[in-house]
Order: C-alpha cells, then structure tokens, then sequence
C-alpha cells in the first residue's frame, strides 16, 4: 500500500509541474515558450528582453573548431533544394559543396568562401561568439565577397562594380542620408539580410558602442547606441528591405536550421514585422509571443496591400516598381509579371 502511494503521489506532482506548460501559449514556427520572456514588452524594452534571450548559444567549442565546422553546417543551413550552395551574392553558377569550397580565386564563380554579413572588422575580427555565428554567416562567391569588403549595405547605381547579371553591385550610395560606397544585394535577398542586421543589433546590443567606438567602418551602420543601434539612414532603409521582401520559406527553414545547430534564433524571422514593435509604428504595443496575436500580417508598404497566398501556397506580394512578385515555397525564386 506504501509503494502505490508513494506510485501516486510522484505521478500527481509529475502531472502538477506539466501542467503550466501544457497550458501556456505557443510561439511559431515550434518556438514554444522560447520568447516568452518578452511577453508584454514594447520598443527599446522589448529588444532588450530579446536580447538576453537569443544571445545564449551552444558556441560549438572552440574558435577554431567552430569556424571550420562552418562548412559542414553551410550543407544544413545554405543548402538549395537540388543539392547545390544557396549563395546570395552571385547568381553566375551553381556551386558544389566541398569541391567549390575556399581555396584560390580569380574571378566571379571559382569558390564559395564564408562570408560574415556582418563584416567582422566592426566587432573586432577573430571574437567569439559573432565571429561564429550562424545567424549572420552564408556562403558566398568569394570573388564577390571580396569586392564587397566590409561596406556598408545600401542602394547604388554599382558604378564601381556589378556581378554577373548585375546581381549585386559596388558603388555611391544613393539611400538618402550617406553618400560613401555600398554593397547592394540582389532585391530577391534584402529582406533575408535586413533581418540579419536586425538580429545583430539587437542580440549584441550592449557591444554596440564599443564597436561604434572601436571601429570608425561600422559607423555608417551602427549610431554607437544600444538603442536604435542602428544609425537613421540604415534604419529606414533596412526597413523597407525587410517590408518589400517579406520572410520567405528559406529563411524560415534556415533559422530552424541554425537553432538545431547553436541552439538560438532569429526572432525577426520567427515574427515577420517584428521590427515595427521595435522601431517602427507599433513600439508603443505590447508584444505577445503567442503565435495566435503576435505574428503581423506581412504587407508592402510600398501599396500597403497585404500579402496573398494563392490555393497551392505560393505567396503573391506587391511591392513598389508597379510589378507583382510570385514567390515560391522553394525559397525566393520570382517571376515579375506587368500589371
């Protein structure tokens, strides 16, 4: 009789403790309760309560060993549905991994190398965890990589250098606000990395003004605060890249990814708009991690007109320039159809 009440009594205190989990709001895309310390927060108190959250992460080891297992996690995380290295920077060729990888270049399309998106020089080179993190580390053209260097990204008319196809150009930067040289992604990506940058200052927020400090190059980017972080031009222009190409299916499988890796996420990509309860129009609401209140509604401020999904899943999106865009679930490949 002893041993069964002693049975009982355990069970019931195991039942008790799951309860409020059982119970408890559920973040999206599985993130459970990871968010739910950022509950009710708004504005600069939200992105500060999210930091402390995301910045905790399974480093890997050591730096060494962390930044070579890079190009095994590349094959989880960067990898296009035929099998080939998703590159962001260049569109020339496919690549392969592991025969395409690092080694010597001499022009667009010989390797892919490891491409911190977030240049390295600004946070100091070789300093773990940034110079490791997954978060902000893609393969990329190393040909292309290289005529990038550690500008800052912007809109340019690429009078210094444009890739294959005119993929991504080098050149004046023609965003109102600054005027030096900048690096622009392809259209199809801008969103994927104002996320990136999003995710940046705010997972190393209290890194901030030393970096600012520390590194004269970052300055374009970063306003030496924790809050914005972000200096006024990048913020309005990372803004609209993010609401003009909305999270895509890549992106989404991509933080899952990186999260099965280092154990940490992006939250700009778990709730796509987050950035307005942030910086923008909604910093005075409350967030909600619930996926059921919190996740926007992704629009294009360009129209204003929401996102639409067609039957079979495929995101249809209007953004500026008069053209509508078809994304597919693959990621974000499209199709620029005339009005």
């Amino acid at each position: 009789m002893k041993c069964h009440r002693s049975f009982f009594i355990a069970a019931l205190s195991s039942l008790l403790m799951l309860a409020p989990t059982a119970g408890m709001a559920q973040g999206p895309s599985g993130s459970g309760s990871y968010y739910a310390a950022a509950d009710g927060k708004k504005g600069e108190e939200l992105k500060s309560a999210l930091a402390a959250i995301i910045y905790n992460r399974d480093e890997g080891g050591s730096l060494n060993d962390a930044y070579k297992a890079l190009w095994t996690h590349f094959q989880t995380t960067d990898k296009r549905p035929n099998g080939t290295v998703w590159d962001m920077y260049s569109n020339k060729r496919e690549m392969t991994f592991g025969t395409d990888q690092a080694g010597n270049y001499k022009q667009e399309g010989d390797v892919y190398n490891r491409e911190h998106s977030f240049p390295n020089s600004w946070f100091g080179g070789k300093v773990m965890p940034m110079y490791t993190d997954l978060n902000h580390l893609y393969p990329t053209d190393g040909y292309v990589n290289n005529k990038r260097s550690n500008f800052p990204f912007g809109e340019t008319r690429g009078e210094s250098y444009q890739s294959a196809n005119s993929f991504s150009k080098l050149g004046k930067c023609t965003w109102p606000g600054y005027t030096g040289t900048v690096f622009e992604p392809n259209d199809e990506y801008k969103g994927d990395f104002a996320r990136t940058y999003f995710y940046m200052v705010t997972c190393y927020e209290e890194k901030l003004p030393d970096w600012y400090a520390n590194c004269p190059d970052s300055r374009a980017t970063l306003d030496g605060n924790t809050y914005p972080g972000l200096s006024s031009w990048q913020l309005e222009m990372l803004m609209k890249w993010a609401s003009d190409d909305p999270v895509s299916e890549k992106e989404t499988a991509r933080n899952m990814a990186v999260y099965s890796i280092q154990q940490n996420r992006n939250p700009f990509i778990d709730y796509p708009g987050l950035e307005r309860y942030i910086w923008g129009d909604l910093k005075d609401v409350a967030f909600s991690y619930s996926s059921a209140s919190s996740v926007i509604a992704r629009t294009a401020e360009g129209n204003g007109s929401p996102a639409v999904f067609s039957p079979d899943g495929v995101r249809l999106s209007k953004p500026r320039k008069g053209l509508n865009i078809i994304r597919t679930q693959e990621g974000k490949t499209r199709k620029k159809v005339k009005k």
